[in-house]
């Protein structure tokens, strides 16, 4: 359904849950490197439990080695100084939320170039930015939100129709 890239992700626990909230969404994780952590890092798998093994995901070197893999795709870059807010944006099956590093976000460079497709989620002033995690997990469903809904469906959920049998 989506494409979720992680930019330099530093922290294997973010990236284990963000690992689960693809799994549970169909997306697809993207890691780009260089990473802040190997890729067996045991803090990395216990955070993503034992979705890991139903998770598809890829690591590529560089943003312009994710260029190649990912043509024609309509990439979102969520960052603190996105100039829409991310309800404001009209999501589509395929595209590709693209979210920096724990602790630098996305580089200015990256986002300049797509001013009118980079998002913001407001916070309160006190607080600098969301976790990581939490960041993909509300973006996403927001995008799957979208989605469904032009569809006129409900999202498919196997607890509702269990509970309807």
């Amino acid at each position: 359904m989506f494409h979720i890239v992680l930019y330099q992700p530093e922290i294997p626990d973010n990236t284990g849950n963000i690992g689960r909230t693809c799994v549970a969404l169909g997306a697809k994780l993207w890691l780009v490197r260089p990473l802040g952590f190997r890729l067996d890092h045991h803090r990395l798998r216990r955070a993503g439990l034992d979705y890991w093994q139903h998770l598809h995901w890829d690591a590529v070197d560089s943003w312009e080695a994710l260029l190649e893999r990912l043509p024609r795709r309509r990439p979102w870059f969520f960052s603190r100084r996105g100039l829409r807010c991310y309800t404001q944006a009209t999501f589509e099956a395929g595209d590709v939320l693209v979210f920096g590093s724990e602790s630098q976000g996305l580089p200015a460079g990256l986002i300049d170039g797509h001013a009118d497709r980079s998002l913001r989620i407001p916070i309160a002033p006190e607080a600098r930015s969301l976790n990581l995690a939490v960041a993909v997990g509300v973006a996403a469903y927001e995008a799957r939100r979208q989605c469904f809904q032009r569809q006129n469906e409900s999202p498919p959920s196997t607890a509702i129709k269990g509970m309807l049998e």
